[in-house]
């Protein structure tokens, strides 16, 4: 349960029945990292949360506004997750949006999950889902409210063993975790799947490219196939909350850990935690 929760700046726990998030998935959201009562990486994810409602024609809202309203959602906490959507609001019987939508914010503050407590360094086992992530260019890399790929995909497994599910597209080509971007070192190079038809661009994975740019490490976003992550050196995962998780096990497949690029991945690691 979310220990608070604003609604346009409200403390409320309940919306209209006619909102278009709960009718179409009509909008995006984004979770967040919590440290000491503040949001990581804000700048990223207020950039892709403005990239999406561009995509999706939902009126920006102001951008001084949102920070405001995050910032007192996350003082409930000292560590933990943030959790913003932004919802087109009520109004438009049918799919067509109304012609002036009032877009409704909802900030929700939760405890930081078990898993982003654990040693990040560990390596973590990893399987694949039967289930497609459905290919639309015109939602590829935003992360708007209809995540029913990911939810299908996770209901394929209950062992608590597994901590990531790797999702194809139908053409199959891997796209990534159901809640995290994939990356693959071959022994000089990053790899990461070009997400061009689906899949969602996440602030870390935009943190891995930067620094690696820094560091002088040569990065490809590219096609990649099961085979590609069979030969690889090492395989790691990022999201905003786990961060960094570096795979040590994919179905049959087990990879040695003192193989991967630990200097990016603790600059990584280190970076997310950032407040901006």
């Amino acid at each position: 349960m979310p220990l608070r929760t604003l609604i346009d700046g409200e403390e409320a726990d309940h919306l209209s029945v006619l909102d278009r998030g709960l009718h179409y998935g009509d909008g995006l959201f984004e979770t967040i990292l919590l440290r000491d009562g503040r949001p990581c990486q804000w700048q990223r994810h207020l950039e892709r949360l403005l990239l999406g409602a561009e995509r999706l024609a939902i009126p920006t809202p102001d951008v001084r506004l949102l920070r405001e309203e995050a910032w007192r959602a996350a003082h409930a906490l000292s560590s933990g997750v943030l959790k913003l959507i932004l919802s087109r609001g009520a109004g438009g019987r049918g799919y067509r949006p109304p012609r002036a939508p009032n877009p409704i914010r909802i900030f929700l503050a939760y405890p930081l999950p078990a898993a982003g407590a654990q040693d990040w360094r560990q390596g973590i086992a990893v399987r694949y889902c039967q289930t497609p992530a459905s290919i639309n260019p015109a939602l590829a890399g935003i992360k708007h409210l209809n995540r029913l790929d990911s939810v299908l995909a996770r209901l394929e497994w209950g062992d608590a063993a597994v901590a990531e599910g790797l999702m194809l597209d139908p053409l199959g080509s891997i796209v990534g975790g159901t809640m995290s971007n994939l990356f693959l070192w071959d022994g000089a190079r990053l790899l990461s799947p070009l997400l061009d038809r689906c899949g969602i661009a996440g602030t870390v994975r935009g943190l891995v490219l930067h620094l690696a740019a820094t560091m002088g490490i040569e990065s490809l976003l590219t096609r990649l196939e099961p085979d590609d992550l069979s030969a690889a050196s090492g395989l790691f995962l990022t999201n905003s909350i786990l961060g960094v998780r570096p795979v040590q096990t994919l179905g049959g497949a087990r990879f040695d850990l003192e193989r991967l690029p630990w200097r990016l991945m603790e600059a990584v690691h280190e970076a997310a935690q950032e407040f901006e």
